[in-house]
């Protein structure tokens, strides 16, 4: 009686297990028929932005003899005289160790800066429009 008691059990897990597991056969097996759809493209718009940049930050200036020793003498928009100057700080590893938003001025950069031999990097543009006509 014992065997069959076990018997009866297997048998009633069996079905379980196989019902569980053939929903998940067919899912899949149905995806695998479907075709592929092709991703349509679309045409995307541009949004037109309300705000447009100003021309007085692309309007060339002429740059003072202390500042033109960094940068080159010829005229150019304010947003070159700065990536410029960023350059040569970093090319020259100008900026201070522990503290990166301090920038250490070298004799170049001492005249642009008013004699200064340490600056912070939001006080540059201060001396820069100084130094910009």
């Amino acid at each position: 009686m014992a065997t069959k008691k076990k018997a009866a059990k297997k048998a009633a897990k069996k079905p379980a297990k196989k019902a569980a597991k053939k929903p998940a056969k067919k899912a899949v097996k149905k995806a695998a028929k479907k075709p592929a759809k092709k991703a349509v493209k679309k045409a995307v718009k541009k949004k037109k932005s309300a705000r447009k940049p100003s021309a007085a930050f692309m309007k060339p200036l002429t740059p003072s003899a202390n500042l033109a020793a960094v940068v080159g003498s010829k005229a150019i928009p304010r947003t070159e005289v700065v990536k410029k100057i960023w350059g040569y700080i970093k090319a020259n590893k100008l900026q201070d160790k522990t503290n990166k938003r301090m920038i250490n001025a070298d004799a170049k950069l001492k005249a642009v800066f008013g004699g200064k031999s340490q600056v912070s990097m939001f006080d540059m543009a201060k001396h820069l429009a100084k130094n910009l006509s």
